[in-house]
């Protein structure tokens, strides 16, 4: 059975998606600033990724929010 996550191990998943966050500014600012068509591509194609893996985190904690206890532990 799978079990909740830590606390520590919810961090983990807030640095990361803060980080993701912070990948897709940077490539939506290459897409503003590229000066080729391939650049600006390139960086859309990354922004779609970054997207992805920040939906994918976003999923692990709803999910983790369906499995956590109610109560406190003791």
């Amino acid at each position: 059975m799978i079990q909740p996550m830590t606390g520590k191990e919810l961090e983990y998943i807030a640095d990361s998606m803060s980080n993701e966050d912070l990948l897709m500014k940077q490539c939506a600012a290459l897409v503003a600033t590229g000066t080729t068509p391939a650049l600006k591509n390139l960086g859309l194609q990354m922004i779609q990724t970054h997207q992805q893996h920040y939906d994918s985190l976003l999923h692990a904690i709803s999910h983790h929010q369906q499995m956590a206890p109610t109560q406190p532990q003791q």
